[in-house]
């Protein structure tokens, strides 16, 4: 692992903000305007990994948590900002005729873009702490993408199941992204379903208690989608749901990159290994990692869930495996398949010669074949 070093500066991580106007002028100007967000929002943090070095050092994990403050602070802060400037557009783009209905989209993909790069993330950060507050800000940030569901699913199954055929989110070997993104939008909401219908189980609770996280996911996402029809009616509804589908098509993006190909030892009768740092892609690329909040350093993550984005530790190439490019460029290469079958499948042969030599067939660890506990 990296050398331990002190805490580093928050601000850049606040960087985030200066997105903010970008779907704001695709809203007033359209046009070319509407590329600003993904070219400046995605490429410029990956000009940054380009033009400076990897950071591979390791804040000391222990940092007391009134250390963090400034961290937590800008995504505490960002659920009102993405409310306003989502809600904000759609009150602009109904109520003024200057673009055209193409145009008008393409605000809202811009919006999207900034819905899924940073408020998922960002939620993604919030409903793996344990405190109300930030758990409900996570999940108000998750309804404005239409993806409640996502918190079930990702503390309930992805983080128990993570590289095993029972985990949805797990990208197969040689699956390609589009059909990785049909399965997970068909088997994701059931998955969760599931997971929090047992988990009322062994607590002699029905899927009908108000314990059921689910009612929540409801009445959030329905009280975002009757804003939006109070505010634009049908179009506003429209509109709201195209940013919601572009956050979470870049969800998915992020998603596919993380575990690409890694699989866990199957142990037999349903078991496998524990989690190991190996079983994610990381990267070390310092603008991406401002942006997406250290997501990159994505092994530590399984191994501390709730340990906070800026103490998350790096590893070295010879305990994980690790991205040629931060996670933005390798999701734009994810939706060329060839591309990318190209660069990471000889990869992720690597990594199975590396960590597991001795298996010489993979068929069993392509679907869901192995028996798994229910």
């Amino acid at each position: 692992m990296a050398k331990q070093s002190t805490l580093p500066s928050a601000l850049p991580f606040w960087a985030s903000l200066l997105l903010v106007p970008l779907p704001i002028i695709a809203a007033i100007y359209g046009g070319w305007t509407i590329l600003l967000t993904p070219l400046l929002g995605w490429h410029t943090f990956t000009l940054i990994d380009a033009l400076s070095t990897h950071n591979t050092d390791n804040p000391d994990p222990d940092t007391p948590s009134d250390h963090l403050k400034w961290y937590r602070a800008i995504t505490l802060l960002w659920p009102f900002v993405q409310f306003a400037l989502i809600f904000g557009i759609i009150a602009y783009l109904t109520t003024t005729d200057h673009l055209t209905t193409g145009g008008k989209i393409g605000a809202m993909f811009a919006t999207g873009i900034l819905t899924g790069t940073i408020g998922i993330v960002y939620a993604h950060e919030l409903l793996h702490q344990k405190n109300n507050l930030e758990r409900w800000l996570g999940d108000i940030l998750l309804a404005m993408a239409l993806y409640s569901h996502f918190r079930s699913e990702h503390l309930l199954v992805h983080h128990t199941y993570v590289g095993t055929p029972r985990d949805p989110v797990t990208a197969r070997y040689n699956e390609n992204f589009y059909r990785f993104f049909l399965r997970v939008l068909i088997q994701c909401p059931p998955s969760a379903w599931r997971a929090e219908k047992a988990m009322l189980a062994r607590r002699n609770l029905s899927v009908w208690s108000r314990r059921n996280p689910f009612w929540r996911y409801a009445a959030l996402q329905l009280a975002m989608l009757a804003l939006a029809y109070l505010i634009g009616g049908w179009t506003g509804i429209g509109l709201f749901t195209v940013q919601a589908f572009t956050g979470v098509l870049a969800l998915e993006i992020t998603n596919y990159v993380e575990h690409y190909g890694l699989t866990r030892r199957h142990l037999g009768d349903g078991k496998y290994e524990h989690v190991k740092p190996h079983h994610s892609w990381n990267a070390s690329h310092r603008g991406t990692n401002w942006l997406l909040i250290n997501l990159q350093r994505h092994s530590d993550h399984h191994y501390k869930p709730d340990r906070r984005f800026p103490l998350l530790q790096t590893y070295d190439e010879t305990e994980a495996p690790q991205l040629p490019l931060g996670y933005p460029l390798m999701g734009i290469a994810a939706l060329t398949p060839p591309l990318w079958r190209r660069v990471m499948n000889p990869k992720v042969r690597a990594w199975r010669n590396t960590y597991y030599p001795d298996i010489t067939d993979w068929s069993a660890y392509k679907t869901a074949s192995n028996p798994m506990p229910r």
